[in-house]
Formats: C-alpha cells, sequence, structure tokens
C-alpha cells in the first residue's frame, strides 16, 4: 500500500516528521518497506532558459540551443521539435542521471557538437508519458531555481506492508486513524454532504444471488464530458505509481486508495435493459478491461443485462460497458461483495486488481453510500453533469460483532498491564464502541473491522497502540531451557532423528505440505478429500501423501543454482486421507552428486543405495529402534529403482524404513536430473523402549577385559543378502558378539559361478573375565554353524 505523506495529512492534523510517522507505523503493525522521495532524483535538476536555437550543420532534426542556468550559459544539442528560445524548462546538467532510464550524462558530442547536458520531457523525468516534446515551463519560472521546489515536488511516498487482518489500512484515511489513534496527531473529520437528485434512475437493479452480492448502489449522472482529470488528481495517482487515463477512471480509483472503496463506472448508453448481479454459468466469457477475454466456471460473481456479462462483481469491469472520452451518460455502481466468493473467483481467474485485493479482505458496507456521494460530487466538478436519485438494491450487511474483553486479560496474554481506563481510551479512539458491564467491557467491533473475532484480537489492538515496547523481557526459568523439557517420547524421537541425520551431513528443509495433483499422483492415487478447494496457488491444490516429491523437487531447484552436491532431509506429516488416522509422521532425506566436497586428503564417492540404506540405519539406531533384529528385504515402494532399493523391517509387517535409488521415471516426471537416492523413516513403526522404573539412564555398557577380533569368510549362494549372514552371525551368541562388520565381497576365480565370499570381522566382549583360545574356539564353531543352518553357507 502506497500513499503519499501530503496525501495523508489530508486526514490527519499533525506536526510529526516523516521519520516519526515510519517508526510510529511499524510499531503499530503497519510494516514500512519503503520511504522514497520524488525530489531526491530531481536534486540536480534546475529551471533554465533557452536564450538561442539555431540548425545543427550536420542534422536536420536537431537544434543547437544556448541554455542559461542562472549562473552560466551552455551550448546543448536538442530533439525536440518544441525547443525554442525564450523557452523555460527542466535542465539536467552533466553528471546527473535521469531518472526514467538511469542514464548518466557526461559532456559530449552529438554529430559532431559539443553538448552539456540535456532539456527533458516529462516521460524523461518520470512525470508523465509525454515524450513529444521538452517541458515547457510558464515566462515566470524563475531560471537557476530547483526544478523540484518549483514543482512542490517534496512529497515522500510511503510504502507499508498489510497484513490480512487490517483490510482498513487499505485506505488512506484508515492508516490517518490508526496513526491518530496511537498519539500522531488528530483525525479529521469526514464531511460528506449527500448531493440531492434531480431525478429518477432510469436504471434498475436486481440481485439474483444475495449471498455473493446481498446490496448494490447505483447512480445515473447525466450530460458528463469524460476528459482528462485534473493535474492534482492525476499527480496523486502518478506518485503511487498509476496511470491517469479520464476523469471518471482517476475519480474511482483515487477513492480505491483513498477510503479504501472500490467503484465502477458504466457508460450508461451501452447497457441493455436491467442490471442483474448473478452467479455465472458454465460456458459465459467476458472480455475484461485488462483486455483479456475470460471463460467463466458456474459460481463466479458476475454482473450482468441483456447481452450477458458485463463485469466480474468485486474484480474488474468489462470493455464492452467500459467509458470512453465520447461518453456522457454513466451509472456509478457501489456494491458490497461475499469476500470468499470474489477470492475463489480472482484465483480461479487469476486475476489481480485493486478491487479484488480490497474485496476479498472485506470492504467495510458502511461507506458503500458515502462512496457514491463523493464520487458523484467529484464528477459533477471535473465532468458537470446531472445526478439521479441514488437507488440501493438489496440491505446493507451488518457485519459489526459484540466481543466481551476482560480487562485483566490485556495482562494474561501480552504481558504488559494496561489500565481499564487507557483500553476503553484506545479501542474508542480505533472506532470500537466500548460499554462497561460490571468487571468486564462489552465492545463492539465497527464495519471496517471484519477481522475482530474475539478477546484476543481486542488484547492485540490494545497492545499494538499501547506499544509492544513495553512488554516486559523475562528470561525462561533454567529448569525451562534443556531440550528435553516438556516433550513427549514422539516429540523427543523426532528431535533425536533430525540431530542425526544433520550429523550425516544433510540439511534440514521445511516445503510446502501441498503439491501440485501431478506430483501427488506419482506416489499414491490421489483422493479427493486431499484435493483442496481453495489452495492458495492453483498449482499447490493437493495435500502431499509422501514427503520426497517436494524434497526432490528442492535438490532441482538447487541443482539449477549450480549446486551439484545435494543433500535434504525433511521431517512432517504426510497424508494419506482426510482423517487424523491417515496423518503419519515421516522422516525422508534425499541425496544428489557425491558424499562430500572435493579435498585433497580424500576422494568423495558418488552416493548410491548403500548411502541412503547407511542414512537410514543411522536414523534408525538414533531413535532406539532394534536394528539388529531388522531384516533388509528387496520390497521398496515403486517410486525407487527396483533392483537398487530395499525396506528396513521388523517382522513380515512392520516397516520401519525404506532407501535406495529413485526410479528414474519419477525423476523424469519431476523434472530432476538423477541419480537421486533417498530414503524415509516410518517414525510412528518404531516400538518404543518399554518404561523403565528409577532412573531412565541407561547403563553405560563398559568392561575390563580384552576385546577380541576374528574374520571369516564364507560361501553363499548369489542370492544370499550380507545383511542376513550377519544376522545369523550375532544370533550365534548375542551376550559376547558385540559388532559385526562385513569388509569384503568376492566373485570370481575359485568360487562357484553361482555363489560369492562375504568376509565378516567380528568383535568379542566379555564382560566377567578374558576369553581363552578355547572359548574362542568355540565360539568360532558356533558361528559356523550357525551361518550354515541359517543361510547354507559354508568356511572359506
Amino acid at each position: 500500500m502506497k500513499f503519499t505523506l501530503s496525501w495523508l495529512k489530508e486526514h490527519l492534523n499533525t506536526e510529526a516528521n516523516i521519520n516519526e510517522i515510519s517508526e510510529k507505523l511499524t510499531a503499530i503493525g503497519l510494516e514500512v518497506e519503503e520511504i522514497h522521495n520524488p525530489a531526491d532524483d530531481l536534486a540536480p535538476f534546475i529551471i533554465a532558459e533557452v536564450l538561442e536555437a539555431g540548425p545543427h550543420p550536420d542534422a536536420d532534426k536537431l537544434q543547437v540551443l544556448k541554455v542559461s542556468t542562472g549562473s552560466k550559459t551552455l551550448q546543448v544539442v536538442c530533439g525536440a521539435p518544441n525547443a525554442r528560445a525564450g523557452l523555460k524548462g527542466a535542465f539536467a546538467p552533466s553528471g546527473s542521471t535521469i531518472p526514467s532510464n538511469g542514464m548518466k550524462l557526461r559532456p559530449t558530442k552529438i554529430r559532431g557538437v559539443e553538448s552539456n547536458g540535456m532539456m527533458c520531457s516529462e516521460r524523461e523525468l518520470g512525470l508523465g508519458e509525454d515524450h513529444d516534446g521538452i517541458i515547457d515551463l510558464p515566462a515566470d519560472a524563475p531560471v537557476g531555481a530547483k526544478f523540484s521546489d518549483y514543482m512542490d515536488m517534496d512529497d515522500p511516498v510511503i510504502e507499508i506492508a498489510i497484513t490480512p487482518n487490517h483490510q482498513d489500512a487499505l485506505g488512506i484515511y484508515g492508516i490517518a486513524r490508526d496513526l491518530a489513534a496511537a498519539g500522531i496527531g488528530t483525525l479529521k473529520s469526514q464531511n460528506i454532504i449527500p448531493v440531492k437528485g434531480t431525478f429518477d434512475s432510469p436504471q434498475k437493479v436486481v440481485l439474483a444471488n444475495p449471498e455473493a452480492c446481498p446490496t448494490f448502489a447505483g447512480r445515473y449522472i447525466r450530460n458528463i464530458k469524460n476528459g482528462s482529470s485534473p493535474e492534482w488528481l492525476q499527480k496523486k495517482l502518478r506518485a503511487l505509481g498509476m496511470k491517469p487515463i479520464s476523469a471518471l477512471v482517476d475519480i474511482t480509483n483515487f477513492l480505491t486508495y483513498d477510503m479504501a472503496r472500490p467503484l465502477h463506472v458504466f457508460d450508461a448508453d451501452k447497457l441493455q435493459g436491467d442490471i442483474v448481479v448473478r452467479l455465472s454459468k458454465s460456458g459465459e466469457t467476458l472480455t475484461a478491461l485488462d483486455d483479456e477475454e475470460y471463460t467463466l466456471d458456474d459460481g463466479v460473481c458476475v454482473i450482468t443485462d441483456d447481452s450477458g456479462v458485463i463485469g466480474l462483481g468485486g474484480v474488474m469491469g468489462g470493455v464492452s460497458t467500459g467509458c470512453q472520452p465520447e461518453t456522457t451518460n454513466v451509472f456509478l455502481e457501489a456494491a458490497w461483495f461475499d469476500p470468499v466468493t470474489i477470492a475463489m473467483a480472482g484465483r480461479k481467474l487469476g486475476i489481480d486488481s485493486d478491487a479484488r485485493y480490497r474485496f476479498e479482505r472485506g470492504v467495510d458496507p458502511e461507506t458503500m453510500l458515502p462512496g457514491i456521494e463523493l464520487a458523484t460530487k467529484l464528477i459533477l466538478d471535473m465532468c458537470g453533469g446531472e445526478p439521479s436519485d441514488v437507488i440501493v438494491a438489496g440491505d446493507i450487511p451488518i457485519i459489526s460483532k459484540n466481543v466481551t474483553l476482560r480487562p485483566g486479560r490485556v495482562g494474561h496474554l501480552g504481558g504488559v498491564d494496561v489500565s481499564e481506563e487507557e483500553i476503553t481510551k484506545i479501542l474508542s479512539n480505533l472506532g470500537f464502541q466500548v460499554t462497561k458491564n460490571g468487571d468486564k467491557l462489552d465492545v463492539m467491533t465497527p464495519s471496517w473491522r471484519c477481522d475482530i473475532d474475539g478477546e484476543a484480537d481486542l488484547v492485540e489492538e490494545v497492545l499494538r497502540i499501547h506499544g509492544f515496547e513495553h512488554i516486559r523481557s523475562e528470561p525462561l526459568p533454567p529448569s525451562s531451557r534443556h531440550i528435553s523439557i516438556g516433550l513427549n517420547l514422539m516429540q523427543k524421537r523426532v528431535r533425536s532423528a533430525k540431530r542425526t541425520a544433520a550429523g550425516r551431513g544433510l540439511r534440514e528443509a521445511v516445503t510446502w505440505a501441498f503439491l501440485p495433483s501431478a506430483q501427488a499422483e506419482l506416489f499414491a492415487e490421489l483422493k479427493s478429500e486431499l484435493v483442496l478447494s481453495n489452495p492458495i496457488s492453483s498449482d499447490l491444490d493437493a495435500m502431499r501423501p509422501n514427503l520426497l516429491p517436494n524434497l526432490i523437487t528442492a535438490v532441482g531447484r538447487n541443482m539449477d543454482r549450480g549446486f551439484k552436491n545435494v543433500a535434504l532431509f525433511e521431517s512432517g506429516n504426510q497424508f494419506a486421507n482426510d482423517t487424523p488416522e491417515g496423518q503419519s509422521l515421516v522422516l525422508a532425506g534425499i541425496r544428489r552428486g557425491q558424499d562430500s566436497a572435493k579435498h585433497w586428503n580424500d576422494t568423495p564417492k558418488d552416493v548410491d543405495a548403500f548411502t541412503a540404506k547407511a542414512d537410514a540405519e543411522a536414523i534408525l539406531r538414533a531413535v532406539g529402534a532394534k536394528i539388529d533384529n531388522a531384516q533388509v528385504v528387496a520390497e521398496a515402494p515403486g517410486w525407487y529403482h527396483p533392483g537398487r532399493s530395499g525396506a528396513i523391517r521388523l517382522g513380515p509387517k512392520n516397516i520401519l524404513a525404506w532407501f535406495g535409488e529413485i526410479h528414474p521415471a519419477i525423476c523424469k516426471s519431476l523434472d530432476v536430473k538423477g541419480p537421486l537416492v533417498g530414503f524415509e523413516i516410518l517414525l510412528e513403526n518404531i516400538p518404543f523402549p518399554k518404561a523403565k522404573s528409577g532412573n531412565s539412564r541407561g547403563r553405560l555398557e563398559a568392561s575390563d577385559f580384552q576385546a577380541v577380533e576374528r574374520d571369516f569368510a564364507f560361501v553363499v549362494d548369489r542370492n544370499v543378502a550380507a545383511a542376513d549372514l550377519i544376522k545369523a552371525v550375532r544370533g550365534a551368541d548375542k551376550k559376547l558378539t558385540r559388532e559385526v562388520t562385513l569388509f569384503d565381497v568376492y566373485v570370481g576365480a575359485g568360487i562357484d559361478e553361482n555363489q560369492k565370499s562375504i568376509a565378516i570381522s567380528v568383535t568379542l566382549q566379555p564382560t566377567d573375565k578374558t576369553l581363552t583360545e578355547e572359548e574362542i574356539e568355540q565360539f568360532s564353531s558356533k558361528v559356523i554353524a550357525n551361518v550354515g543352518k541359517r543361510t547354507g553357507g559354508t568356511l572359506r
């Protein structure tokens, strides 16, 4: 939202300077994003007079001017057709920068003739679209004076960010009201005098769907002359970055920003029959004022007449009834539209307009008739004409609410004590009606604050005006600073899993909980209940059935920015349906490229399915899963490569994790260059450890006795998984076996072509005595026997 300081002061009596106003705006929740003073851009420009104008010796369309700046006379080559002796205009000296194109001027030669500086047009200075000639000032313009001072351009433009709960600040009057309540001046009263009509309006309005448009006011004005708006109005609109079009259009734009009241003007002579406001029928079309043709679905609020759709209610008018310079009779509209209906129509059609921006947030219905009266007065002043009586179809909705406020809740919720007297004063200054009711306050919300729903909203209003800086800063008690205090078992598990993933070099990502339907269908059958009826974006229309697609596309975005090695993880919910039971908590990760950066002391390796398996196993161990009892089977879902993936499970049904290379078809569909590897930890499937009495800390497993290592090499069939062999080794003596690691797999000479050799290292850790050679041999025999029984393997 943009506005100028002078425009603000038309509604606010204040002596505060721009810095004080800016600080207060941010303090009350209207954050200032930028302040720009046009006078700063034009500081070097001065008023100069053309003393002589002669032909260029080597160019028919150029002139050589002698220009006086008041202190010196300079030679300037100029191509403007209106350049002549005696003209006074805006002169840009060498060293200055032209605002419209950023060109920095310097002494130069143009077609062999020296030129110093430039006489400027309106467009070059950003003051308008006129580029047919240089600026021609009145004869009494003072030569040598600053051009910005002469044009009274020292008027800063303030841009603020508008949060969804401050639709009232989409009008400059509403901003002034907030500043006045915060102690920056006093609010000027709006003296709106109704314009008396001289005839009955011949144009009738019918509301066919009052749920979308409950009220519609209009006024017929005949015998107007639509021309350019006056300079003061054009200047206001240009300051906001808007292009003046005509008096009628400029008036509606002015009131949209001045009092947050969108209006529309129809060419009355182009209307056919009654205006009917209704919901659209599928297949209807409209060529809107942006010159785009829109085909409508059912349910869009439209303005129609006998010819069909002539406008999109609360969004944009149509070309067929738009006003032109030759327009002589108009019908002025001020209506109130349902915010949800307008928001859905705007998103569906992809139209952004000032009207839609305001109506979907909530326009004050009580500004409908004042808006008609102000617009009428401006039209009569600028265009002449004769107004009819105002017609009103439907009833103006009452959207004010009664909310009870307990004064003590300001301190409880906001952390600062505010007296009941000040609470009443603040809310009253903001336009609320406050009545004391025992130890409570009954508060009636104003019509321009449709966002206020409950007591907490009123507390926020009091706090932002009283000042957030008054809230005391209190440190948390020492007992609450431990990361595990107040966390349940699942929250502790998620925290541990995240820390482990980060420790393995993956970076945490936070992606949307929704994604495009086409991507969702790659990972699950898309159920209708997971499709959003009101998505924040048309391409984010489905709840995610899996965390991987958003992570994969995030990897793609990083690759597009030149990152070759990417490792991301995310912990969050994924959705099988719209019930609580259909929501599951998962930690997923994706890797691409190599497992580390280039280094002189280490050679990075390409990530593969075993990298993802190692990630999954490390995280499972960290969260307490009995990974040594788990099975690794080649049963991963279809989005993994069928020959380079697997599942980690406890028993035949309880899947703890999936891992592997992402299927090339998935990468292609998501437009990400592979190979990628990933994993998914199903956090809710991991059994929690049994509750322990007394101290919950685990016992430190340490031994005073020497550990023993023994290496074994077994010959097994090629279809035997190494994990099964390791599990068999552990099962030989679980108490004595501390660690089993695989260090070699061999196929080739000396081994049958249907077999392979697997070499492992086993660490034995006694806890009560040092092992004898005989006991070690007994252990070896157990290992050999158990491997033979479980896998059919023989000692090599």
